[in-house]
């Protein structure tokens, strides 16, 4: 199981009604670790809790929208080479955050290129069930795709059954709309 796995062999066995030790277990491993992958690349972010340091250009302004999130912890925020201590949003100078946004009191992210260096700690330390279940379902679909890969339609006996040819079922995106991360301007 990769790190970046965002569901284990068991679930998803079960999920397709499958036993455990069935001899497809090394494909459904890698359709994991392919479909997790291919999930976190479309939300454009990673979704397992890491830590991040990140070098940003300073806005002028009191806020600073975090590039990962939710934010969960932040370790370090430095201003123009100056550390800029923890406070709150009533009384006590420093930075405060919230799960999308790290915010000064008494301080600004003076303008300037590169100049606010941020280290932090952002996503989810137990992945959301719904997460979970949109990965076992894109890859069951494409489990369940592979005597069929490339095929539109197919006719049998006078019959005509029709295959969805696109990237993901659409209940799957639905759920993974919530999660993707839009880009700052």
């Amino acid at each position: 199981m990769a790190a970046s796995d965002l569901t284990t062999l068991a679930d998803l066995e079960q999920w397709l009604d499958l036993p455990a030790g069935n001899a497809d277990e090394p494909l459904l491993s890698r359709l994991i670790t392919a479909a997790s992958d291919y999930i976190q690349t479309w939300c454009a972010r990673s979704l397992a809790s890491q830590s991040y340091t990140e070098t940003r250009d300073g806005t002028g302004g009191a806020r600073l929208a975090f590039l990962q999130t939710p934010a969960t912890a932040v370790a370090s925020l430095i201003i123009d080479g100056q550390a800029i201590p923890p406070g709150d949003a009533a009384s006590t100078p420093g930075f405060y955050f919230t799960p999308t946004l790290l915010n000064l009191n008494g301080y600004l992210f003076r303008r300037g290129l590169s100049n606010v260096v941020i280290s932090y700690t952002a996503g989810f330390a137990t992945i959301p069930p719904e997460i979970e279940q949109a990965a076992i379902e894109l890859i069951a679909w494409r489990y369940r795709e592979i005597d069929r890969t490339g095929m539109a339609a197919k006719g049998i006996a006078g019959e005509t059954t029709t295959f969805v040819i696109k990237d993901m079922p659409p209940s799957v995106a639905t759920i993974l709309a919530a999660y993707r991360r839009v880009p700052l301007l």
